[in-house]
C-alpha cells in the first residue's frame, strides 16, 4: 500500500517523498484512515514504528487552508511527556507541512512563558506541549475553545512521570466535540483507565504484542562484574568500532561517573540527564546527531523522544528500575524497519532483574561472556543470590519487624509502655 492510497493530499505526499518515506508502516496504514474519518483512536505500537506520522499527517490534512484563508485559531493540541519529544514532534510536523500554510508552536518548560504567550497571540494552528506547561498557559488565558484534535503521545510515559493530574484537568476544559487520539508504546492498567476517561467509542489499534520490541533489534546480554562494566563498555565500542552508541544508566551519578571513565579511554562522549539545562541537553543531542560525539550517556529522561536516523547501538550499562522502560530504551534503535542491536551489561544481581524484563517483552535474551571480562566466581556470594531468588532480600514487612521474642529487650515498646515512658520523662524533666 502507498501513502497515496491512504488518501493523503499532494502537498503531504510531496513532503514525505522528499523526506525519503516510501511505504507506510503498519501503524500508519491503520491509523491514518481512522483519523481522516474523524474517529477517536486508541493505538498501541512499538517505539520507532512511525507514530508521529500516523497522527501528524492526517491532522495536517484536515487543517489544510485555502490561499484566501488567513485565519489562525488553535485547532490541535499534542501533549508529550518530555521537552525533547515535543521538539522532535514539532520538527517532524514542520517537515510534513513544508508545502502547506500551517503554523506550529512548542510550549515546554525551561523557556520564558511570556515570550511563548506573545508567539501564541500571533496565531498558531497546532501546539505541541508538555502537560504542565500547557496547563499553565490555559490557566493564564490560552483560548482552547476551538480545539478539534487532542493528542496524547507516549501516554504511558506521561502517566509514569506523574502527569495524570494535568491531563485530567485539561480534558474537561476542551470543547465537547473534539477528536482524541491516544498513542502508547506499552499497554497498562493506567493507560486503559485514562483511555476510558478521554476517548469516545474509540477504534482500537494494536500492531504488536503488548510491551514487545521490534523484530529488527538483535538483543544480547553480557555477564560482567560490576567494577568491570566501564572497561567492558569501552572495549566493545573500541574493538568493534561502533560508530555511534547511546548508553543508558539508572542514575544521574552513574551517568556522570561513566562519562568521566570513558573520556579517560579517549572516547568522545557527553551526558544528558535531569540536572542539565534544556539548552545544554539540546546542544548535546545535536552534537550526537551530527556525529561530533560518538557516545551519548543518558538516564531514562532520553529513552523517549530521541529520533536519530540509523542509530545502530543501544547499550544498557545498568538495567532500568521499571522493566517496561527497557522497551523504550531499546526502541531508540531498529527504527523504521532498520536493523539495530541492544546490548545489556549484567552484573551478578541484574541477572535476576533481566528475568522480569524477559517476562515483559515475552522473549529470552541471550546471555554471553566476553573473553577477558569473565565474571569472577569468587564474588558470587551464593548466600545473597539464594536470598534474592527466594525474595528474602526485600525489606521485611512491618508485621515481621514487630515479631520480636518476648525476651528480646530491644523490641519496640507497646503503646501503653510508650505512654508510661513519656510520663516518666516529663517527671524527670520537672525534677
Amino acid at each position: 500500500m502507498s501513502f497515496e492510497k491512504l488518501g493523503l493530499i499532494k502537498p503531504l505526499l510531496s513532503a514525505i517523498t522528499e523526506m525519503g518515506y516510501e511505504h507506510p508502516t503498519l501503524i500508519q496504514k491503520r491509523a491514518i484512515p481512522l483519523v481522516l474519518a474523524k474517529s477517536d483512536v486508541f493505538a498501541t505500537a512499538q517505539t520507532g514504528t512511525g507514530k508521529t506520522a500516523a497522527f501528524g499527517l492526517p491532522i495536517l490534512q484536515r487543517l489544510r487552508k485555502t490561499e484566501a484563508d488567513e485565519t489562525r485559531l488553535l485547532k490541535a493540541v499534542i501533549l508529550s511527556p518530555t521537552r525533547e519529544l515535543s521538539i522532535q514532534i514539532f520538527e517532524d510536523l514542520q517537515k510534513y507541512a513544508q508545502n502547506m500554510k500551517v503554523e506550529c508552536a512548542v510550549l515546554v518548560g525551561g523557556k520564558d512563558i511570556a515570550s511563548q504567550q506573545r508567539a501564541m497571540k500571533k496565531g498558531v494552528d497546532i501546539v505541541i506541549a508538555t502537560p504542565g506547561r500547557f496547563l499553565e498557559h490555559v490557566e493564564n488565558g490560552l483560548n482552547i475553545e476551538n480545539i478539534e484534535f487532542f493528542v496524547l503521545d507516549e501516554a504511558d510515559r506521561m502517566l509514569d512521570m506523574g502527569f495524570s493530574k494535568e491531563i485530567r484537568k485539561v480534558h474537561p476544559l476542551l470543547p465537547k466535540r473534539h477528536q482524541t487520539l491516544l498513542f502508547s508504546a506499552t499497554y497498562s492498567d493506567k493507560v486503559r483507565k485514562l483511555s476510558k476517561l478521554v476517548l469516545n467509542k474509540p477504534a482500537f489499534i494494536e500492531t504488536s504484542k503488548k510491551n514487545s520490541t521490534v523484530d529488527t533489534i538483535n538483543q544480547v546480554a553480557y555477564m560482567v562484574d560490576t567494577n568491570r562494566k566501564a572497561g567492558l563498555l569501552a572495549y566493545l565500542i573500541g574493538s568493534r568500532n561502533y560508530p555511534q552508541v547511546l548508553v543508558f544508566t539508572r542514575t544521574k551519578v552513574s551517568a556522570d561517573t561513566l562519562v568521566e571513565e570513558l573520556k579517560k579511554d579517549g572516547l568522545k562522549c557527553d551526558v544528558i540527564h535531569g540536572d542539565k539545562t534544556q539548552a545544554k541537553r539540546l546542544k548535546t543531542l545535536q552534537k550526537f546527531k551530527d556525529g561530533s560525539i560518538k557516545v551519548l550517556v543518558a538516564t531514562d529522561i532520553a529513552s523517549r523522544g530521541l529520533d536519530i536516523e540509523e542509530l545502530p547501538y543501544v547499550i544498557n550499562y545498568e538495567l532500568p528500575s521499571v522493566p517496561e522502560d527497557y522497551v523504550h530504551r531499546v526502541g531508540r534503535t531498529g527504527r523504521a524497519g532498520r536493523e539495530g542491536e541492544a546490548i545489556s551489561l549484567l552484573d551478578i544481581y541484574e541477572k535476576y532483574d533481566i528475568k522480569e524484563i524477559e517476562k515483559v517483552i515475552g522473549m529470552k535474551i541471550d546471555k554471553e561472556v566476553v573473553e577477558g571480562f569473565e565474571p569472577d566466581p569468587n564474588i558470587r556470594r551464593k548466600d545473597v543470590d539464594e536470598k534474592r531468588l527466594k525474595g528474602e532480600h526485600k525489606k521485611p514487612s512491618a508485621k515481621k519487624e514487630r515479631n520480636y521474642s518476648k525476651n528480646n529487650s530491644n523490641r519496640p515498646e507497646t503503646k501503653k509502655q510508650m505512654k508510661v515512658t513519656k510520663k516518666k520523662r516529663k517527671t524527670t524533666k520537672r525534677d
